[in-house]
């Protein structure tokens, strides 16, 4: 986000925040705006930490999907707002900027982007790299405590108490209740957060003793609502997760903390197969096993 107009040939900019957004911004706007003087502001020690995380250590970059009206929806939120950005900005781009700096993605079955050298190092290195080559500033321990709205500028104090005035400000911060309290006392109107990507905790006996079995597709439903997604499921020590359960709690994000996340889930571990389909199968296997325990002979790919 942007807070203020570019004008001015000769400003100081701040990025509050050394992650993915941050780099990124810094780089497009000194790229931009060559004569600014940019500086990331980092509070911790490191940056890119989740970067270096992300995709199990191998950066999962960004998604096979070149449509932008397809690409939104899978956007729980916010959707007709991302249309706009996404004409100007998407996947396809993203795979540009990348290869153009010498860094080449591959695309898995999932539609799941990762750089081929399945290492998340080489994201970060390529935006270290450009980071230096533009002479774009990196300060470290600088977590911001304070910011004032000037008439032409911003005077920014951080808890190590160096305060700072720079010209123009882009957030890249992610989530926080004092960065939120900062914005909302800039004049910007915050929606009140609430949970989301989190796995089901589910005291349920039937689950207690299988933790680790996994299923690569099921389809699951929230009793007496409209959500319901697909995808695999993995059994917890506490419940169920996986990405067909942090799809659906990223979509049902708000309706969830509303019920206060007391509701009932309806699964179909058998997905796509139908009932009879099902119990057809079954019979099949029974017949051609008769000396054979089910659980030495896994039907429907679990795990």
């Amino acid at each position: 986000m942007i807070i203020n107009s570019i004008k001015n040939n000769l400003l100081k900019v701040a990025i509050i925040g050394g992650g993915a957004a941050g780099f990124f911004a810094a780089i497009k706007h000194k790229e931009l705006y060559p004569t600014h003087e940019v500086i990331i502001f980092e509070k911790t020690s490191k940056v890119l930490g989740k970067v270096k995380i992300s995709g199990g250590g191998r950066c999962n970059v960004t998604h096979a999907c070149f449509s932008p009206k397809e690409l939104i929806q899978y956007y729980p939120r916010g959707g007709k707002e991302l249309l706009g950005p996404f004409h100007k900005f998407a996947p396809g781009d993203t795979i540009a900027w990348f290869l153009q700096r010498g860094v080449e993605l591959k695309t898995e079955s999932d539609g799941r982007m990762f750089p081929v050298s399945n290492i998340s190092q080489t994201i970060i290195d390529c935006l270290m790299n450009a980071v230096k080559a533009l002479n774009i500033s990196i300060l470290f321990h600088h977590e911001l405590k304070e910011l004032h709205i000037k008439d032409n500028g911003f005077d920014l104090e951080f808890e190590n108490s160096i305060k700072i005035t720079v010209d123009r400000i882009i957030m890249a911060s992610g989530s926080g209740d004092k960065i939120w309290q900062m914005l909302s006392h800039s004049g910007h109107y915050m929606i009140p957060p609430v949970p989301s990507l989190f796995t089901f905790n589910i005291q349920d006996d039937r689950l207690r003793e299988y933790p680790g079995i996994s299923w690569p597709t099921v389809n699951i439903k929230i009793e007496d609502t409209k959500y319901e997604s697909t995808g695999a499921l993995l059994v917890t020590h506490w419940g169920l997760s996986g990405p067909a359960i942090l799809k659906l709690s990223s979509f049902a994000a708000r309706e969830l903390n509303q019920m206060n996340y007391d509701f009932n889930i309806k699964i179909n571990f058998a997905y796509p197969h139908q009932k009879d389909d099902v119990v057809a199968l079954i019979k099949e296997y029974r017949a051609a096993n008769l000396n054979k325990s089910i659980i030495n002979t896994p039907l429907f790919g679990f795990t």
